[in-house]
């Protein structure tokens, strides 16, 4: 029983990735979609990238765009980034944590 116990605490601990395959599979299971913050970027340049998560509470942000994976990740290793996240919160549910941070 403490194995679980083990095993099911540890599920709510952060994870660091740059893999985008995992990155994408991770996000679509939370109906998530790669989005930049319009007004942060210069001409020809998407600007902050972000995660959005549309129908979630405090989720719509008037300044999130979406775009492509295909441009999100193309500027998320331009930028030499790594995305910080959770696949569970303590208490098990499905958790839409995430952070982009630098490597």
């Amino acid at each position: 029983m403490a194995q679980n116990s083990k095993a099911s605490s540890a599920e709510h601990l952060s994870k660091t990735t740059t893999n985008h395959e995992e990155i994408q599979r991770w996000a679509e299971a939370r109906g998530g979609k790669p989005a930049c913050v319009q007004g942060t970027g210069g001409k020809g340049d998407v600007g902050l990238l972000r995660i959005e998560f549309p129908g979630k509470p405090n989720a719509k942000d008037d300044k999130l765009q979406e775009i492509d994976w295909d441009e999100f990740f193309e500027k998320f290793d331009e930028r030499g980034l790594a995305l910080v996240y959770q696949d569970h919160t303590a208490d098990g549910q499905k958790s839409n944590f995430n952070k982009l941070v630098s490597r």
